[in-house]
C-alpha cells in the first residue's frame, strides 16, 4: 500500500548512533514482558527482549487490532538515556500512534513520562503528539530517554499502514540504575 501521512518524516533517514555515557549500558536484554494483549496471534513476548532485530517470520510478535501495548519491567526504577524499538520491518509500513512512556507505576496512571509520540489526533487517548511517524526499517527507530526514570517502559501502537495490526520485534531500553 502506499505510504502517505501528513506527518510522515522524509523517507531513508538514517539512524543515528547511539551515543550515551560509559556507564549507560542496554538493560532491557531477557527483562520480563507483559502485554494489553493477553493472547498474542503470534510469537511470544520474550521475542521482544531476546536480542533478535531480524522481524523474520516467527522472531516477532503480533497483537491484536485498536491501540495495544507492550510493557518491558527492567527490574527497578533506570535512568533512560535511550530506547530503540523494531517494529516488523519487512515490508514498508508505518505504525500508527506509536507512543513510548516511562514510569515507576506498572499501571502507568502516575509518574509518568512520554519520550515520543506520533498520535497527531489523540485516537489512542495517551494524548496528542508532535513526533513524526517514520517508515519501519531493519536499523529499527532510535529515541532519546529525555532522562526519564522509571522502571517500566510501555510503547503503544494503533495498526498500521498495511493492516490493523500491531507487531514488535524487538525493543531495547539503554540506561542506568538508580542506586
Amino acid at each position: 500500500r502506499p505510504i502517505s501521512l501528513a506527518n510522515l518524516e522524509p523517507a531513508n533517514a538514517k539512524r543515528p548512533d547511539i551515543m550515551v555515557a560509559p556507564d549507560v549500558k542496554l538493560i532491557s536484554k531477557g527483562k520480563k514482558v507483559t502485554s494489553s494483549d493477553s493472547l498474542p496471534v503470534i510469537g511470544e513476548l520474550t521475542f521482544i527482549t531476546d536480542g533478535d532485530k531480524t522481524g523474520i517470520d516467527g522472531a516477532y510478535v503480533e497483537l491484536g487490532p485498536n491501540t495495544q501495548w507492550v510493557q518491558v519491567d527492567l527490574g527497578s526504577s533506570a535512568k533512560i538515556a535511550a530506547v530503540a524499538v523494531w517494529h516488523f520491518h519487512s515490508q514498508a509500513r508505518v505504525y500508527h500512534d506509536v507512543v513510548i512512556q516511562i514510569s515507576d507505576d506498572a499501571e502507568f496512571k502516575k509518574g509518568v513520562t512520554t519520550i515520543f509520540n506520533n498520535d497527531d489526533d489523540d485516537s489512542s487517548k495517551l494524548g496528542k503528539g508532535t513526533d513524526q511517524a517514520y517508515i519501519e526499517n531493519y536499523e529499527g527507530k532510535l529515541l532519546d530517554g529525555k532522562g526519564a526514570t522509571g522502571r517500566y517502559v510501555r510503547l503503544s501502537s494503533n495498526g498500521n499502514t498495511s493492516d490493523e495490526l500491531n507487531h514488535y520485534c524487538e525493543v531495547e531500553v539503554h540506561g542506568s540504575l538508580v542506586k
